[in-house]
């Protein structure tokens, strides 16, 4: 069972995360593989890890559907990057 005021508190922190460290440093690797570069392996385990938070925090975002579309848009987001990624690793 779910308390709200402790739902609020994690649905903070992990947009605070997510505005504060998450997208500034996606949109780094974004421009990079726009670049036509490839990404560093800590670079592909730290996407690995954001996947598996994301897993993670599935039955949070079950409990509060208005946060559904954000986190579409940063799961799209991370894909975008992984597929230029594996495409430029590809091309090498």
């Amino acid at each position: 069972m779910s308390n709200k005021a402790d739902d609020a508190g994690v649905i903070q922190v992990l947009l605070n995360r997510f505005n504060e460290q998450r997208l500034p440093r996606a949109l780094q690797m974004k421009e990079k593989v726009e670049r036509g570069e490839t990404l560093e392996k800590f670079e592909v385990d730290y996407l690995a890890d954001i996947l598996a938070d994301i897993g993670s925090i599935r039955a949070l975002i079950e409990r509060h559907p208005e946060y559904k579309e954000l986190v579409a848009k940063g799961i799209s987001l991370y894909k975008e990057i992984t597929d230029k990624a594996l495409a430029n690793e590809t091309a090498k």
